[in-house]
């Protein structure tokens, strides 16, 4: 049986605030993702300027949510697309045989 990777702490800084986030994942992705989350943050910040930062996390959240919803929409497409191909290749394979 394969072990988990092990979790390492990364600090990081979002929306000026110091958090220890614990990742098997390399340290300089998470903090690429966290520098890329506050500055999602800190741009929703800037358009909403009476807004606390839960409601700045609420609607960071919410676009992630979107990106992610939108990205699935396209794999599927993406795999609906590679089927009937797949599908077309096999059948032209079948008649040349």
């Amino acid at each position: 049986m394969e072990r988990a990777p092990e979790k390492r702490p990364v600090r990081v800084t979002i929306l000026s605030q110091s958090y220890t986030v614990l990742s098997a994942e390399d340290p300089r992705d998470v903090e690429q993702l966290a520098a890329e989350l506050d500055e999602l943050m800190l741009s929703i910040a800037d358009r909403v300027p009476n807004a606390d930062s839960t409601r700045v996390a609420v609607l960071a959240a919410f676009h992630l949510a979107n990106k992610v919803h939108a990205l699935e929409n396209e794999l599927s497409l993406v795999k609906t697309k590679t089927e009937r191909f797949a599908g077309l290749l096999e059948q032209v394979i079948a008649d040349e045989a």
